[in-house]
């Protein structure tokens, strides 16, 4: 039977493809976040009062402190990830070096748990050995490649983008639309701008559109709606 060749059909790894499609998901969440964050505090402001240079610095503060917030929590979560990855790498380069055999043994094993026979499982782990022990363990293992580690800098000016672009739609809209339009022009800007992440991020996960779409749109909807009936409420009480 011939060999098959990946390269010759260019053909990517499915670990790269998850790869990408986490780094794409993460964006879409992160716009996603920003604009229900920052159009929540407009629309909450808005209905308190009608004062434009309040609704502004409002949404102004909430969109550099939720962009600020993503990103710390991002290069945070990312760090904790690589570091633990990056321990995984040591391990394993300490392991192969001090009982190669015992590892080529223990990774013929973990095919044959996946019911792999005994002597195909054992001829897989030794040309995989041969071509690159360590990456073949690590990805066994842990399912990460050593050349892949994420980058927490990367993931945290991307979160950071991320949420501005999301939060900007409803901050640009309430800010600069008149008076009168406020309100229904935030509401369509948003309902536009939901229905975008909600198609992306099934896009990104091969998941029904409609339902994520539907997600998205009402829960941004709906977190208007009670931020703006609070500020209504209580701009009242206090006026």
């Amino acid at each position: 039977m011939p060999e098959f060749d990946n390269k010759k059909y260019d053909l990517p790894s499915d670990q790269a493809d998850n790869s990408k499609l986490n780094k794409l998901r993460a964006a879409v969440l992160g716009a996603n976040d920003g604009i229900v964050s920052i159009s929540s505090v407009v629309m909450g402001v808005a209905g308190a009062t009608a004062d434009t240079k309040a609704i502004g610095l409002a949404g102004l503060a909430a969109l550099v402190a939720g962009a600020l917030s993503m990103a710390v929590g991002e290069y945070v979560s990312v760090s904790s990830q690589s570091d633990a990855e990056k321990a995984y790498i040591e391990e394993e380069k300490r392991d192969l070096k001090k009982m190669p055999e015992y590892e080529l043994d223990e990774l013929a094993r973990e095919y044959m748990k996946h019911g792999v026979s005994s002597k195909l499982a054992h001829q897989v782990a030794a040309e995989l050995t041969k071509k690159d022990a360590l990456k073949a363990h690590l990805r066994m293992h842990f399912n990460i490649d050593p050349e892949d580690i994420n980058n927490p800098w990367h993931a945290a000016i991307a979160s950071l983008i991320a949420f501005t672009i999301g939060g900007l739609v409803p901050f640009m809209t309430i800010v600069f639309m008149p008076q009168d339009w406020r309100i229904p022009a935030t509401v369509a800007a948003v309902v536009v701008a939901l229905f975008c992440v909600g198609y992306l991020s099934a896009h990104a996960g091969n998941a029904s559109k409609r339902r994520a779409v539907a997600r998205v749109m009402f829960g941004g909807l709906l977190a208007m709606a009670i931020t703006y009936g609070v500020g209504v409420l209580f701009g009242t009480t206090v006026g």
